[in-house]
């Protein structure tokens, strides 16, 4: 079936060609992988030079209050941002001491999905524990 489906974009691909009276590019002397060639044709599939821009990141940061656990936030921070319980321990200390840590760097829409679920995880357990995020 696959063969079927190759050969079939092959005749198309040299149809097309013999359109447009553009003669087939040839293989490179160093001989390219077959999927650079485009279905045996001697095509060679075009890179595209324009590279796509990467999102804009954003931090995931928590603040500190008076009333949240150590112990929950620890957990918290090992269960929504996949933390080892060092890790986690030391970014809670950060955050009971400077009053603000950052828990990860994310692109826009994860970051705002990981301070809904903090939030509305900390709210369902009657903790007060707020999460923010800002342009990295």
């Amino acid at each position: 079936m696959t063969a079927l489906i190759v050969e079939q974009l092959g005749k198309f691909l040299l149809m097309k060609q013999e359109r447009f009276k553009t003669p087939p590019t040839p293989l490179n002397s160093a001989g390219d992988s077959a999927q650079d060639a485009i279905a045996g044709t001697g095509l060679i599939a075009e890179k595209s030079k324009l590279k796509p821009k990467k999102p804009p990141l954003y931090k995931v940061l928590l603040l500190n209050d008076d009333y949240t656990p150590m112990e929950f936030v620890i957990m918290l921070l090992m269960r929504f941002f996949d933390m080892h319980q060092e890790q986690a321990e030391r970014i809670m200390i950060h955050v009971h001491t400077k009053g603000v840590g950052v828990c990860g760097v994310f692109p826009k829409e994860i970051a705002e999905t990981k301070v809904r679920i903090v939030t509305d995880f900390a709210s369902e357990n009657q903790q007060p524990l707020q999460c923010t995020m800002e342009k990295n």
